[in-house]
């Protein structure tokens, strides 16, 4: 009874994860064939067809072995899973290392915080200021057009404060040139650069144009607010992946459970085939 139980389990559990995998394997041939992704769907293209392939073919091992009973395909099926399992438990504890730092310090009467580079862990620097990681994420920022849905915002036009305090630290970064510039405010996008030149002499502030395409997204600043942003996005991938390293080695036990009751099963017929 428990043996059909757990190769049920098994079954119904990589009969869902194979109609995942499809999802993603179907999302990425999209991307490739359509003519009408963005830059930023074409980053994650080819690793969403390698994820899906992944998930597809080891749901199809898990779901074979346990629908038909085959040993071969169910102990495939453990030694990947028991490879994810570790996979997961060096990129969880890798990610919770690089994401230790990012304190910021509050800027006085706005409302939010700024952070300078070396607020963020070297490694996490080095990935995302290489030219060719940069050229990408800005690509993305971009396509997310999170300065226009400040700009689509009636409040912020008519009140400075308002406009500044509830900024995100990747829209203070990139849609805004530093507060040190002196810069003349004038609505989401424009700012008026006055007669006497910046009030400090720094690249972000000779970076800035109220270019939609342009703004700051090349400014160092942009970039901390990106390095803040993927802190974030990446501690939530860290929790995200206990869970899913929680429910992976539940499955990784019902499947040596229902190996272990098969194995079972055969030596007691083998037994039983073999009294006078």
């Amino acid at each position: 009874m428990m043996f059909r139980i757990s190769n049920i389990l098994v079954g119904l559990l990589n009969c869902c994860t194979l109609l995942i995998g499809i999802v993603a394997i179907t999302t990425s041939i999209f991307f490739h064939f359509s003519g009408v992704a963005t830059e930023c769907q074409r980053v994650v293209q080819n690793p969403l067809l390698i994820l899906g392939l992944v998930i597809f073919i080891l749901s199809f091992l898990g779901f074979v072995g346990a629908c038909f009973r085959l040993n071969s395909f169910i102990y495939l099926y453990l030694f990947f899973m028991l490879l994810i399992i570790i996979g997961l438990i060096f990129f969880t504890v890798f990610t919770l290392l690089v994401t230790n730092r990012g304190v910021g310090y509050a800027v006085s009467g706005h409302g939010h915080k700024e952070y300078r580079l070396a607020d963020f862990t070297h490694w996490l620097q080095r990935y995302v200021l290489n030219t060719n990681h940069w050229d990408k994420i800005r690509s993305c920022i971009v396509d997310a057009r999170i300065c226009h849905i400040l700009e689509d915002d009636t409040h912020q036009k008519t009140s400075f404060e308002y406009y500044i305090k509830n900024m995100s630290p990747l829209q203070s970064g990139c849609c805004k040139p530093p507060l040190y510039c002196g810069f003349i405010y004038k609505n989401s996008t424009f700012w008026e650069i006055p007669k006497s030149g910046p009030l400090v002499p720094d690249s972000d502030c000779t970076t800035w144009g109220n270019h939609e395409e342009k703004l700051c997204y090349n400014c160092k600043s942009c970039k901390v607010g990106v390095l803040d942003n993927i802190r974030k996005e990446w501690r939530y991938l860290a929790i995200f992946n206990s869970s899913v390293l929680i429910f992976i080695i539940l499955i990784y036990c019902i499947g040596c459970c229902a190996i272990k009751r098969h194995e079972h099963s055969k030596l007691n017929y083998i037994k039983y085939r073999g009294q006078p």
